[in-house]
């Protein structure tokens, strides 16, 4: 059955006009990603962006505390906070839980893909509120939380979206002209792009070489996993593929390594239209071109 070739749905929603520097992090907002935080643990500052009609907007800045032993968690009880991207997986009532909670809480998706592939471990890392009767918390003060003042975070709590809210978590910002965050967008959305429409043709030996060597999934080396996907996405008959609400991020950790999520709707003969999230982390290889490193869902 032929595949025909679908326009991708990469509108420029997401082509902000910014007038002044902007967090080198912030490659690519689109519409239904309205508000990035960010996390700096050198100032104890949470920081709010806003995607606007105008470009992107900062909001006010937080005081927060992190971890006692300070930032950078590698492993489980280490009393660090994870640096890296990270999004809001849900809300919790935490009327029932120690006060040190405060009054309501937003678990993160620690570890990530790209966490677990460099073998940290842990969880439980959560942006929460503090004991009302316990005073002003100092800026090392957690076992590895994100903690704001509870008035704050009743302030920023509809902001907090499960499965849609990034929080990056970094040592300091990063700033960068409007220029080069516009050629690095374009880049990266060249290669989801070519992504994508490598699947929708079926040239799988394309599709395949936008992995990089490197590259693990569930438990299997690159090999194993270029076997494993000839036997299963190389049979699929697929009629059309469409990226749509792009959103794409630089780590603030790893330099050269960005994060790409977005809705995948791969329509096939005979089954219909699958529709899933997926995030992909890239990163330039030597001649220059963005390769996928880890891949995850949600």
């Amino acid at each position: 059955m032929p595949r025909i070739l679908a326009v991708l749905n990469l509108l420029c929603i997401a082509n902000l006009s910014w007038s002044e520097p902007v967090p080198a992090w912030l490659v690519r907002l689109p519409e239904s990603t309205p508000t990035v935080f960010v996390a700096e643990t050198k100032e104890s500052a949470f920081h709010r962006f806003d995607r606007t009609a105008n470009g992107v907007t900062r909001g006010r800045q937080e005081y927060m505390s992190i971890g006692q032993a300070g930032a950078g968690k590698q492993r489980a009880g280490d009393q660090r906070t994870p640096l890296g991207i990270y999004f809001v997986t849900e809300q919790l009532d935490t009327s029932r839980l120690h006060e040190k909670y405060g009054v309501t809480a937003f678990p993160l998706d620690y570890p990530n893909a790209w966490d677990r592939r460099l073998g940290r471990t842990g969880d439980g890392i959560w942006v929460h509120g503090v004991d009302a009767n316990g005073g002003n918390r100092p800026p090392l003060d957690t076992d590895g939380c994100i903690a704001l003042p509870n008035d704050r975070l009743l302030a920023l709590e509809d902001l907090f979206a499960p499965n849609v809210t990034p929080v990056l978590i970094a040592q300091e910002l990063a700033w960068s002209e409007p220029s080069v965050v516009a050629a690095l967008r374009v880049a990266l959305e060249e290669a989801v792009t070519g992504w994508a429409g490598s699947l929708e043709r079926g040239d799988m030996a394309t599709w395949l070489d936008y992995y990089d060597e490197s590259f693990e999934h569930w438990g299997m080396s690159k090999p194993e996993w270029v076997a494993f996907s000839l036997q299963t996405t190389g049979q699929r008959p697929i009629e059309s593929v469409t990226v749509s609400e792009l959103l794409l991020l630089g780590d603030p950790v790893e330099e050269g390594l960005y994060l790409s999520r977005f809705r995948l709707e791969v329509r096939e003969a005979d089954v219909g239209s699958v529709v899933s999230m997926r995030r992909m982390y890239w990163r330039r290889s030597g001649s220059g071109a963005f390769r996928i490193v880890a891949e995850d869902s949600g």
